[in-house]
């Protein structure tokens, strides 16, 4: 093989046991032995343990400072307001659902606002994380009711401060790696995440509540700072942009098969599981589904239920 001619830093802020960052990995080493050594990347897992998060990765990719990097729509959104959308409050019915949206015209919407911004969106680019549920340390949700005045974290990014805060919570934020400390510290009571990263960040040691919200989807979208994309030669992207689709395809059905199963998982560790009734709660964001549609636009918002349905 040659020396590599391109040398590229992959961050991500799941851990190195999570499905994301194996199938990063893997990536990775069949680009570099489809470009015969040319094109090597090094996957830092947990944003490489920047205090910063994802907010300070985010900038660095825009900087140039690294190339790639997978983020949700979410805080993406704090740069590109539309990618907010991929993060709409009962949207969709399930990551299968999100994922076909996000590999069509809303997903290319997203992609053509990112593009400037300076950063390139792959073709098929979501990685999954999965539907997002609620887990608490004192109680669990069944109703709007029982958010009222509890703590949350919530991840950067104002769609999902918005939705909790709408409920009546106290949304608190830290990055992905922090969510431990703050659980074991009660700066909150409860957090809310699929639950493949309850599992990779242990956070089923410290909550004993877990109701199944589905409030939202969330996925990492694989990004490259666009200005070193276009420096590429056509072969190595064709190459890049190969081995991204497949491995997003493979780690869907990864993630998707560990979130599935976690719920026997946590019940066997002594969790007590809760299904929940989504209609009262979706009752309380007509406020924030009107804003959201002036915030994101005509045409994003028209995209949007075209794969959701009406939302308003």
């Amino acid at each position: 093989m040659h020396a590599p001619a391109y040398a590229f830093a992959q961050y991500h802020n799941q851990p190195d046991t999570s499905a994301l960052h194996k199938n990063l990995v893997a990536m990775w080493a069949a680009i570099r032995n489809e470009t015969n050594g040319r094109v090597e990347g090094t996957t830092y897992p947990e944003n490489n343990k920047l205090a910063g998060g994802d907010p300070q990765v985010l900038n660095m990719l825009m900087e140039g400072e690294i190339q790639f990097f997978t983020l949700m729509g979410g805080v993406i959104g704090t740069v590109v307001p539309v990618a907010e959308a991929q993060q709409m409050p009962f949207a969709f019915k399930s990551a299968a659902e999100a994922q076909r949206a996000i590999d069509g015209p809303l997903g290319r919407h997203i992609g053509e606002e990112m593009a400037a911004k300076g950063i390139y969106l792959f073709p098929v680019a979501g990685f999954d994380n999965g539907m997002r549920q609620v887990t608490a340390i004192d109680r669990p949700i069944i109703r709007p009711e029982d958010l009222v005045g509890m703590k949350i974290r919530v991840p950067p990014g104002q769609i999902v401060f918005d939705t909790f805060a709408a409920f009546g919570a106290e949304p608190i934020t830290t990055p992905s790696n922090g969510i431990y400390q703050a659980l074991q510290s009660r700066m909150v009571d409860a957090q809310e995440n699929p639950l493949a990263v309850a599992e990779g960040f242990k956070l089923y040691q410290l909550v004993n509540y877990v109701s199944m919200t589905n409030h939202m989807w969330s996925g990492f979208n694989l990004m490259a700072h666009l200005p070193t994309w276009q420096r590429l030669p056509d072969d190595i992207k064709t190459v890049i942009d190969r081995n991204v689709a497949s491995y997003v395809r493979a780690q869907r059905l990864e993630q998707g098969r560990l979130n599935a199963s976690l719920r026997t998982t946590f019940e066997q560790r002594g969790l007590v599981f809760n299904d929940v009734d989504q209609a009262p709660f979706r009752a309380r964001l007509g406020g924030l589904y009107a804003s959201w549609r002036e915030k994101l636009g005509a045409r994003c918002w028209s995209l949007l239920e075209a794969s959701s349905g009406r939302l308003v």
